[in-house]
């Protein structure tokens, strides 16, 4: 089914998205994307509910954190915020990540939605094809799908809006310099045209341990590398490292690392910077899916979980995603891995993977490709809907 029969079918359901925000940006940022999807590619009424309005607006700038409801790029926004009394359900409810809806339009759920869905955290663990879209009864003749993003065919596949995918196809580096370059201070400028940088890095993750010693490595390396670090949660260890605030646009310098801070992006300029810069560090899931459509090398900082579960959710991921790759850079890659997820301080295993970028870079093209043979999520999302309104 292609997506203009799946519109044609579910055009007129309305669709209601409910996120809290737990991790900052990760939460509301899969939410927006896929919320201004819907509305673009799939012509559909959505609208998404959101409790916390301004660090939304930290991703979407244009967001008027004081209205209670309002027009954003075809979403209806609504603050979630007190009863819900008198609201009306739309005809498919999304709970984004297991949040709980509120009761009262809970209680209005039965005789007008149609389709209740639990979007799940993604995982590439291997129970997760055969628990996607599995039904749970809830009364009242409800039902709830639990709908599972994934990096296989038996998922829901990864968030990718065709605009984007067809910027990202036409971007070059050109395009990269232009974009990388409005981020630089004209008090910087004279130091950025010394030497133009052989290797470009975003960075943005939670507070490392492992911090120092890879920029220590970057630092000594032969190659001069910038660092491009979007105002995150990592900045202050960022700033502690320069021995003092490192104001957005201007370059700090040691050795062969400048790093350069920049204020916190709109979704689709972060999107421009992954595609821009040589290699990606990411975090949670948000940035990491957007990682790996980049096409880039990435490190991924996963979120931390009680008795360290999250460690299996980055083995499973790891072992899917090095599956095919050359034994040395995968070795590398793991190491990298392992390093920045126990905050290791092993300065060797930062210059090997270094030594292995060339192959790693060949490597997550081919992902990129891989990946998108299963489709996106938004599309396989409305085609699940479909058969059941």
């Amino acid at each position: 089914m292609d997506c203009a029969e799946v519109m044609t079918q579910v055009a007129s359901p309305r669709w209601d998205i409910f996120c809290r925000v737990v991790d900052n940006f990760g939460d509301i940022g899969v939410c927006w994307r896929l919320a201004r999807q819907l509305a673009d590619e799939f012509d559909l009424p959505v609208r998404l509910w959101v409790d916390d309005l301004a660090s939304f607006a930290r991703i979407a700038p244009e967001l008027d954190v004081a209205a209670a409801g309002q027009l954003l790029a075809g979403v209806t926004v609504a603050h979630w915020s007190g009863t819900f009394d008198g609201v009306v359900p739309a005809e498919v409810v999304i709970e984004a990540f297991a949040c709980e809806l509120p009761a009262a339009y809970r209680a209005a759920m039965p005789g007008v939605t149609r389709c209740w869905l639990n979007l799940e955290y993604l995982s590439a663990e291997e129970w997760v094809t055969g628990c996607h879209g599995l039904a749970s009864p809830q009364g009242q003749g409800l039902q709830k799908f639990f709908f599972f993003p994934g990096f296989v065919a038996g998922t829901g596949g990864l968030l990718q809006e065709h605009r984007q995918q067809i910027e990202r196809e036409r971007w070059h580096a050109g395009d990269a310099a232009r974009f990388l370059a409005q981020f630089i201070n004209p008090a910087s400028k004279a130091l950025a045209g010394q030497r133009l940088a052989q290797r470009q890095l975003s960075l943005f993750a939670y507070p490392n341990r492992a911090l120092p010693s890879l920029l220590d490595v970057l630092a000594a390396d032969s190659a001069l590398s910038r660092v491009y670090v979007p105002d995150s949660l990592i900045s202050k260890a960022v700033d502690e490292y320069a021995g003092g605030y490192i104001e957005p646009g201007m370059l700090w310098q040691r050795g062969n690392l400048q790093l350069l801070a920049l204020p916190m992006l709109a979704q689709d300029d972060y999107d421009r910077l992954l595609w821009s810069c040589d290699v990606n560090f990411v975090r949670g899931e948000d940035s990491f899916v957007r990682a790996q459509w980049a096409g880039k090398p990435l490190v991924w900082h996963i979120y931390r979980q009680e008795e360290e579960a999250h460690l299996d959710k980055l083995a499973a991921w790891q072992a899917r995603y090095l599956a095919d790759c050359p034994a040395g850079a995968a070795a590398a890659c793991a190491a990298a891995l392992a390093a920045w997820n126990r905050e290791q301080t092993d300065g060797a295993v930062w210059q090997n993977w270094l030594r292995t970028l060339p192959d790693l870079a060949l490597h997550a093209r081919g992902w990129a490709k891989q990946l998108a043979q299963h489709g996106n999520l938004a599309a396989n999302l409305v085609s699940f809907v479909a058969g059941r309104v």
